[in-house]
């Protein structure tokens, strides 16, 4: 019998980060110092051993990787991958869960309904490395019914077989048969807005300021690049918005309850140029991102999302964070600088702000 591989997210913490993934872990530590984050349940990278090797998907992946050879760093060679790809995920995609395993997803799920007091609540499943590789895996997002959700976990772990994984792991001399991954099951917000917010400034390490990205519907917009979000540069010692550009966004990600897929919806035209967040959310999210910040003592690249049903500041949830990975290792002195925060605010007082609305 396998030892455990299914936890809350309350009752995990950092420490358990090579068990169930770094997504899955911060999020359970977010969880456990008072955050607000949706609530859900971790597979662990065992599962994904567990499901390829006591099935015959281990076997089968193996079997079809016999004959197949391609050069990773040739370009002109990217269709063979694709092609494998696609064979290896419709092969693993076509192997149930073992039944004990299918039993307690369902489980976990049925728990999540009882919380949320609703029959088939949306959930997103979400993937989560023991090494931090964004945008390799798949996350599925408003997924529903239990059904499903042992469907869309399977095609999390399936998501290792995409061609830029198997071409990753290939130019880095690893199996390509085998990456285990935890997976994240996690409670959807019915998202009004979402983005991503850094606890400093990206564009030149400014610590002093909290930098957020935002857009219309889920997240998904922002993080793809495939929407142009506002964008708003905020003090964090004064909390005045110092920058604030609002975009055109065009449309946002959604989910379409007829076809049951997420979509990009065109944006009625008064709302394309509007802002995706009051002034007061943008305030209350800087807020959180320096609670982030000391909590985890270093800088954060963090995911967010507001509930459009749910009262202010109530509404704001965090679905995931991670050290930013550019300015944050680098060696920094005190976030204040030299000067004390009252000098600093002194200093904010005569200086002119400069706030640029632009396509308003």
């Amino acid at each position: 019998m396998a030892e455990k591989w299914s936890y809350w997210l309350k009752d995990v913490c950092q420490d358990h980060n090579d068990i169930i993934g770094k997504k899955c872990a911060n999020l359970g530590e977010l969880t456990r110092a008072g955050f607000n984050v949706p609530p859900g349940y971790a597979l662990s990278v065992d599962a994904y051993s567990r499901f390829m090797k006591e099935t015959d998907a281990s076997k089968l992946v193996l079997k079809y990787l016999e004959d197949f050879k391609a050069d990773p760093n040739d370009l002109a060679e990217t269709l063979k991958y694709e092609k494998a790809a696609q064979d290896i995920r419709e092969i693993v995609e076509g192997i149930k869960m073992p039944p004990d395993m299918e039993e307690t997803v369902k489980s976990y799920y049925g728990e999540l309904c009882k919380i949320a007091g609703c029959e088939n609540i949306y959930v997103a499943t979400r993937s989560a490395g023991p090494a931090s590789h964004p945008g390799q895996y798949e996350t599925y997002l408003n997924v529903s019914g239990a059904d499903d959700v042992v469907a869309n976990v399977v095609r999390v772990w399936s998501s290792t077989f995409n061609a830029r994984s198997i071409i990753a792991r290939a130019r880095l001399n690893l199996p390509l048969h085998y990456d285990p991954i935890g997976v994240a099951v996690l409670t959807m917000v019915d998202a009004k807005a979402a983005g991503v917010m850094f606890t400093i400034n990206p564009v030149n390490g400014d610590v002093l300021k909290v930098a957020i990205e935002g857009s219309f519907g889920f997240g998904e917009a922002v993080v793809s690049g495939n929407v142009t979000p506002d964008r708003y540069l905020v003090d964090k010692v004064s909390l005045e918005i110092e920058e604030k550009i609002i975009s055109d966004k065009g449309s946002e990600f959604v989910y379409n309850p007829e076809t049951r897929e997420m979509e990009y919806a065109e944006l009625p035209l008064e709302q394309r140029k509007a802002q995706c967040l009051e002034d007061r959310e943008v305030i209350e999210l800087t807020r959180i991102a320096k609670r982030v910040e000391a909590h985890f003592g270093c800088p954060q690249d963090t995911e967010w999302s507001i509930s459009r049903s749910l009262p202010f500041p109530d509404n704001i949830f965090l679905v995931q964070a991670r050290p930013e990975s550019v300015w944050g290792k680098k060696k920094r002195g005190s976030v204040l600088g030299k000067k004390t925060g009252l000098e600093l605010l002194l200093e904010k007082a005569v200086t002119p702000t400069k706030v640029n609305n632009v396509g308003i």
